[in-house]
């Protein structure tokens, strides 16, 4: 595969503890200069500082000297394009290291793709600490704290706690019945908040108690031993908890609390677009799939859209997975860099000569050190598993697991912990659409699918006894262009094309991201309600005449349609048809317009207007005898009803003049007209 940019690479054999896979990458990478070498980072560091003395690109396959590259990069002032990959581990140690030259030259490829650094989000703590605990326990820890930090005590349990004869920070009794906030920002809600009586002698007494007293903070220490105070609370930045029975522990989150001072900055995990969120619309709920997933309460509704706190958040990606429209997209990286990666990877491998590759996600606190593991002590990964680096393996949505088989992979798995730290549903939900897309058009019954495991071993037995899918088949080549739908659009249409055994549609589980709409079209008036309501444009109108037009491609079955809809006659259909992601909108219902009857201009349905006119004519007294010209009123647009009722003085609500009132005079007139006949009894 050609580079985007004229390259130098510098491929390394590790002292020739693994194959020269210079000739190999030269044939994946057909527009670089490849330097092949077997130290590097010693005898042959002159060759890479000459290098980097230029304004080439550099890719060297080497991670673990990459300090010392950049230092010498520094020293020589290069300015260009420097990366780095690590060829040993993923390929060169390996029991099949002989048949790993394609794989090496795919992991190349990739990493020579350009990455985009995410913006940084800044929490500041001025070291202002609560520690939350009962007795003895959280005194001792406030006091090795008070040299550093802002101390302040809250007891949950004051036990028998001898009084200090000088207090360094304060001390108070307290239950915590509300946290909220992150590190630098911590907010507390105390109930039984009393403070301690100064008379106190033998043990703490404390005074008068109240409900709802307000604590902020910058850390929390946690050290009471009861339900942490968030959930998912290992995540929550500035918050530390340790069991107080365990006095390691306790010590470890003493010292942790301690360095929590200062600025940290943290990545701005997700790129949040509220326009495109399906979430509400008009008080009517829609997607509940981020807030629903989200492990740390990160998400909250905010009207028709959702908010992200990105200083709480902790970047598990899981909302951006589940996210159909796109509104929330993972940024490390994003959707369309992955993809694009992962084609580069693809691409180049089988270019190079490589077979039957299987694609293997993993993150870098956990599957890295695991393959590094498995190379160093094991039998290291099979010559046709490429390893790909994401932040968090929850991050992958349906395009990212999808795209691979389209463009060959016969399998895709993930590597996680037998405990994961992220919760694993959305993760899973992504990978059973995966599946059932892939064994309705012939790819395998479980092309995708995710390894829990801590052991190297277990990791190369699984890999071992895989059952791969079918690589007899030409793969797609489309590139992955825009917004997360697009991907999947562009996914779809491609993994379709590929297919072994292609069918027009596989109908999906319930709350599937895809999909399409039945429409009782005898009930539907064409009020375009749902059209309104649509958040992304999946239902549409037209300008000509009234009609409504459905493009299954953008509908991600919030549901708004249906639950606006005044006729109930809207039904979703979760299922993928392929042939409709491929083709342009279609006509759902559409009618002849009504003319109005002044001007001309259309203004409504002829059935409707029609419909209205039958059920009011002769049948209603506000539209019966000499009240019937009223129904031309309905038969006008609403610019000439407005003319008819202002102008002319007519009112549409008119009824029969009032009858006079009667008075005396009336009485008294009358009576001298007609005399009222006197009766004698």
């Amino acid at each position: 595969m050609s580079l985007d940019k004229p390259r130098t690479i510098f491929v390394c054999s590790c002292e020739r503890s693994m194959p020269g896979f210079g000739n190999s990458v030269g044939r994946g990478c057909r527009n670089a200069r490849i330097e092949s070498g077997d130290q590097f980072c010693g005898v042959e560091l002159d060759r890479v500082r000459s290098a980097l003395s230029g304004n080439r690109a550099v890719t060297i396959a080497c991670t673990q000297q990459a300090p010392l590259f950049r230092e010498v990069s520094e020293e020589a002032g290069f300015e260009g394009d420097l990366a780095f990959v690590n060829i040993r581990e993923m390929a060169g140690w390996s029991q099949q290291a002989a048949e790993a030259g394609a794989k090496a030259a795919a992991l190349v490829a990739m990493a020579a793709e350009p990455a985009s650094a995410p913006a940084l989000v800044t929490l500041s703590s001025n070291g202002v600490i609560l520690v939350y605990g009962r007795g003895e326990t959280a005194i001792e820890a406030g006091q090795e704290l008070a040299d550093k930090l802002d101390v302040t005590v809250v007891l949950s349990h004051a036990d028998e706690v001898a009084p200090h004869r000088v207090w360094d920070f304060p001390v108070v009794q307290g239950t915590i019945r509300n946290a909220r906030g992150h590190l630098g920002a911590f907010e507390l809600t105390v109930d039984d908040f009393a403070l301690p009586a100064p008379s106190s002698r033998d043990r703490l007494r404390f005074g008068t108690s109240r409900d709802g007293a307000v604590s902020n903070a910058d850390i929390i220490l946690d050290l009471s031993g009861g339900v942490p105070l968030f959930p998912a609370h290992e995540l929550r930045d500035g918050y530390v908890k340790a069991d107080p029975s365990d006095q390691a522990g306790v010590a470890r989150a003493i010292a942790k609390a301690a360095d929590l001072v200062g600025e940290f900055d943290k990545p701005r995990y997700i790129d949040f677009s509220a326009e495109l969120c399906a979430h509400s619309r008009s008080r009517i709920v829609g997607c509940t799939r981020c807030l629903d997933l989200c492990p740390t309460g990160a998400i909250t509704p905010a009207g028709n859209h959702v908010a992200i706190d990105a200083e709480v958040c902790a970047g598990c990606g899981n909302c951006a997975a589940a996210c159909p429209t796109g509104a929330a997209a993972y940024a490390m990286p994003d959707a369309e860099l992955l993809l694009r990666r992962l084609r580069t990877l693809l691409v180049t491998y089988r270019e190079a000569g490589g077979g039957d590759p299987i694609l293997l996600f993993h993150d870098a606190g956990h599957g890295e050190p695991l393959i590094d593991a498995l190379a160093r002590f094991g039998a290291g990964l099979p010559a046709n598993v490429l390893p790909v680096a994401v932040n968090e393996i929850t991050q992958l949505g349906v395009e990212a697991w999808t795209a691979p088989v389209a463009w060959g992979a016969v399998a895709v798995r993930a590597l996680c912990p037998a405990k994961p730290k992220h919760e694993l549903s959305g993760l899973t939900g992504n990978v059973a659409i995966a599946n059932l897309l892939g064994q309705s058009l012939g790819y395998g019954a479980e092309i995708c699918g995710v390894i829990e495991t801590d052991d190297p071993d277990s990791l190369r037995s699984a890999l071992d006894q895989m059952s791969l899918g079918s690589g007899l088949r030409k793969p797609a080549t489309f590139l992955p262009l825009g917004d997360k739908r697009s991907l999947l659009r562009s996914t779809m249409i491609a993994l379709h094309q590929a297919a072994p055994t292609p069918v027009d549609c596989v109908a999906l589980p319930a709350a599937a991201p895809f999909g399409g709409l039945e429409v009782d079209v005898e009930g539907c008036t064409l009020c375009l309600s749902c059209v309104s309501a649509c958040p992304t444009g999946a239902l549409s109108d037209s300008e000509e005449r009234p009609a409504l037009y459905f493009s299954e491609s953008a509908c991600v079955q919030c549901g708004l349609c249906a639950a606006t809809c005044p006729e109930k006659v809207i039904t979703l259909v979760p299922q993928v048809d392929f042939h409709a992601w491929s083709a342009p909108r279609r006509v759902v219902k559409q009618e002849e317009p009504y003319d109005c009857i002044r001007c001309g201009k259309p203004f409504g349905t002829r059935s409707t207007v029609e419909r209205i006119v039958a059920k009011l004519e002769g049948k209603h007294w506000m539209y019966a005898g000499e009240n019937a010209q009223r129904l031309n009123l309905v038969r006008m647009c609403d610019d000439c009803r407005v003319d008819a009722v202002v102008n002319e003085r007519f009112d549409p609500y008119a009824g029969s003049a009032r009858p006079a009132p009667r008075t005396t005079e009336d009485y008294l007139r009358e009576r001298e007209v007609s005399p009222t006949k006197r009766i004698k009894v």
